[in-house]
């Protein structure tokens, strides 16, 4: 199995290398140690780090996105990166519509609060 440096991890999901030490910390990805200390991530780290991004964007907290992630299995397949796209996209759009409510609720004209 190819292995990712943090480096190679960071250069290809977008993100800085403190973000992918960051990420591992929290337990979004998982890395392993060379003889000489030193991380290494298997092949779908910069995929993993580019859903937790997004799912950060939409408002996800990071034990929110670690459930998210935890339900993948070990080595995901397509059809296992389409269900979490899709269940992003319907939690995205729910919050998208209760922003909506909120937004009609400030342009109401109505006092929101008497002080």
């Amino acid at each position: 199995m190819d292995t990712l440096t943090v480096g190679e991890v960071a250069r290809e999901s977008g993100a800085s290398g403190s973000a992918i030490r960051f990420y591992e910390r929290q337990g979004l990805i998982a890395a392993s140690r060379t003889s000489g200390n030193q991380r290494r991530f298997g092949p779908d780290a910069a995929c993993r780090v580019r859903v937790a991004r997004v799912a950060q964007r939409i408002g996800l907290s990071v034990g929110e996105i670690r459930d998210l992630l935890a339900a993948l299995p070990p080595e995901p397949s397509l059809a296992d990166w389409q269900r979490l796209h899709a269940q992003l996209t319907v939690e995205a759009e729910r919050r998208i519509a209760e922003l909506h409510v909120a937004l009609d609720d400030i342009r109401s004209g109505r006092r929101l609060c008497d002080l």
